[in-house]
């Protein structure tokens, strides 16, 4: 419903049409000329006084490919600092750590078309029917029309729960433990494709008991360690489905269920997951185990068997993963390789010294250096992290500190454009040209339809208006009316090559869309499979399948030894209750565009509390009432919804955070993955008032 009706979204009353600048403590509407030439002299300003390092972009997986690759041009080759992130690091930072340490280089290896041959869905934490409906109509369609299973494994029931074939519940965080009983009992049973495994994997283990990043000054590196399959082996007996059953809640006659799909070798599974896996303090390890049952039965990379990670935002994957928008990456590589800065630089054409080999903040920390005073100018552009950030109270206060200067650019005013020195009005997708890249690795080109509104612009020529402002004239020197098209141009070099070749322009243009790599004309659907992938040594489209892992230097894939451990704050005495955060289907993340949209504000007007009705009895708490939820960190009132859409366990509360008017992220903490550095939304402890 929210692609059906989106493009009303173009026309709410309130929306940005021009530039305003706060003057003596107050927004005052400004030309746009003169908005950017503010805010190119500021950031110069602070480059001479405090450092390159003291300026910061904040970005988004709505920005456009376009949007994303002029902004790790401008920051990483220009100015030269790795203070570049994007909100995708909240929702899908684990995925990609979870490729790279499995595999090698991220994105999936599977396609959507996987969906029209698997015989079994097995859902991570994934309420796939309000989170990606377009997709899960597919999954209903092949349960209907082919008799295909759908297996809901979440902390809740939900839509999806109701659609399943089978719902089998968790506990929070014992996904971890439930995994590895899976590959324990493929194992115990002979289910393992031993010929697979002998022949394309390798077992590493890590480094654990690791923390959680609330500290300002953690830091972590992860140390693996050769080991062999028997190694593996004993692990798994700390995890037998009696133990984890005792651990998760989950019964021992559903994890011997759940291990004897992935066992049975005629049956074909697809695992997905979205922000339940990945939005985890142990995000990247939950997205190892997963790839270890594939990987241990064989059921990968070939179609209707695939590991699936979906990405929500229109390209968290086209601009945030590939385009290299977070501190460590560059479009092609990391910053902390030689060979991939100078091939950046020679690209950008700027000295390989600009490029900083040092990562500096991932989203968490850039915000914490926000507060500190270390970071001193901030650009955020079309996100919203006075809603999205976890423990909001601390971020929000950095922002207001008297020498940090932050602009804001966006469609609509929003918490975040609150607290601004300098807001930008931004041009909506159907008002400019670009290109998206989604979650089975197909780039997508779009025209622009319509003008933009008052002096709004893409967020690609803003930030290529302050560059050449700031002295990149040269970088910068493409054509108005052809930008977009050398800008694409420029971005494929990055990728050209068997592993990861874009299609040309006119190929997007001429159809919905192309799968990377592209090559010799034609899609790869399958990656790492030698009857499918170009990129493999003994590539053959007419022999039969075997694999090629080229990520890693061996051609194998890995198999990880991760252990289950707890959540960083679990419920006690004094907070009894976990506080469970997500989205609902009529909104999109912060509400800032589908809250305009009357028909899908009308249907979901505001928050709410989900809370187990055996719960809200003991409290004398009814359908409707006001309920107070108290964290370490924050305290909200909204009213209590008892046996709605979704239906949580006894001892938790599920609240949406789609609602500027009741921030529900003033409650969540702030910890993370050390390994992916993406925060945990999904448990902390809470107590439960009704009021």
């Amino acid at each position: 419903m929210k692609g059906y009706h989106s493009i009303i979204s173009m026309y709410g009353k309130d929306r940005l049409r021009n530039a305003w600048v706060r003057k003596n403590g107050k927004l005052v509407e400004t030309p746009m000329q003169e908005a950017l030439d503010l805010v190119a002299s500021k950031m110069q300003e602070t480059i001479t006084n405090h450092g390159k390092d003291a300026v910061s972009m904040y970005g988004s997986g709505q920005w456009t490919i376009p949007d994303g690759y002029v902004a790790s041009k401008f920051m990483k080759g220009c100015i030269g600092t790795n203070n570049l992130e994007a909100n995708a690091r909240l929702c899908m930072a684990s995925a990609v750590t979870g490729f790279m340490t499995s595999f090698g280089l991220d994105e999936p290896m599977g396609c959507y078309e996987d969906f029209d041959y698997a015989d079994v869905f097995v859902l991570w934490g994934n309420n796939m029917a309000e989170m990606h409906p377009v997709l899960f109509s597919r999954l209903l369609d092949r349960k209907m029309k082919d008799g295909a299973q759908i297996i809901d494994f979440a902390t809740r029931t939900t839509r999806t729960s109701k659609a399943s074939d089978r719902s089998i519940l968790f506990k929070p965080n014992t996904d971890l433990a439930v995994a590895n009983a899976i590959c324990y009992e493929i194992i115990e049973n002979g289910w393992m494709n031993k010929s697979f495994v002998a022949d394309h994997v390798n077992f590493l283990s890590g480094k654990t008991k690791m923390g959680y990043g609330l500290e300002d000054d953690y830091k972590f590196k992860d140390e693996p360690q050769k080991i062999d399959f028997e190694q593996y082996k004993t692990f798994l007996q700390d995890y037998t489905p009696e133990k984890v059953s005792k651990i998760s809640g989950v019964s021992i006659k559903d994890i011997k269920y759940m291990a004897s799909l992935y066992g049975n070798a005629n049956t074909k599974v697809v695992s997905l997951w979205c922000m339940g896996m990945n939005q985890h303090t142990r995000g990247t390890w939950i997205n190892n185990l997963v790839y270890n049952i594939h990987l241990l039965v064989g059921k990968i990379s070939s179609p209707g068997n695939s590991p699936f990670s979906l990405t929500g935002q229109p390209s968290a994957c086209g601009t945030v993963r590939e385009v290299g928008t977070l501190t460590h990456k560059l479009p092609h590589g990391v910053v902390m390789n030689e060979e991939h800065r100078k091939f950046a630089a020679e690209i950008w054409g700027v000295p390989v010294t600009n490029i900083d080999p040092k990562p500096t903040h991932h989203t968490v920390s850039m915000f914490r250096a926000l507060d500190r005073g270390e970071i001193k100018f901030m650009w955020i552009q079309v996100t919203n992290p006075m809603i999205t950030m976890p423990k909001l109270n601390r971020y929000r206060d950095a922002t207001l500190k008297e020498d940090r200067f932050i602009v804001v650019s966006d469609i609509y005013p929003t918490p975040t454009t609150e607290i601004a020195d300098v807001i930008l009005p931004s041009a909506m997708w159907i008002e400019r040209e670009g290109l998206y890249g989604n979650s089975e690795r197909r780039t997508q080109y779009f025209e622009q339809m319509v003008d933009a509104p008052g002096e709004s612009l893409s967020d690609t020529i803003q930030i290529m208006e302050v560059a050449k402002r700031m002295g990149y004239e040269k970088q910068f020197a493409y054509k108005d009316e052809t930008h977009i098209e050398e800008i694409y141009n420029e971005y494929r070099r990055h990728h050209a090559g068997k592993k990861h070749t874009m299609a040309p322009l006119e190929v997007l243009k001429s159809q919905p869309g192309a799968m990377w790599p592209f090559v010799e004309g034609k899609e790869t659907k399958w990656r790492y499979n030698t009857k499918y992938d170009p990129a493999c040594a003994a590539y053959d489209p007419n022999g039969a399948e075997d694999f090629d892992f080229y990520g890693k230097p061996e051609g194998r894939a890995i198999i990880w030894q991760r252990p289950y451990e707890p959540a960083p704050e679990e419920p006690d005495t004094d907070y009894p209750f976990w506080l469970n955060t997500g989205r609902v289907i009529e909104h999109w993340h912060t509400g800032s565009m589908t809250r305009r949209i009357p028909v899908l504000h009308k249907a979901m007007p505001q928050a709410y509390a989900e809370i187990n009705p055996a719960d809200a009895k003991r409290m004398g708490v009814n359908d409707g009432d006001p309920v107070r939820l108290t964290s370490r960190r924050g305290t909200i009132v909204l009213d209590a919804m008892l046996n709605g859409r979704g239906n949580p366990p006894e001892g938790m509360v599920f609240v949406p955070f789609f609602d500027e008017d009741l921030k529900i992220n003033e409650l969540t903490i702030d910890a993370y993955c050390p390994i992916s550095a993406q925060p945990d939304y999904k448990k902390c402890a809470i107590k439960v008032e009704k009021v």
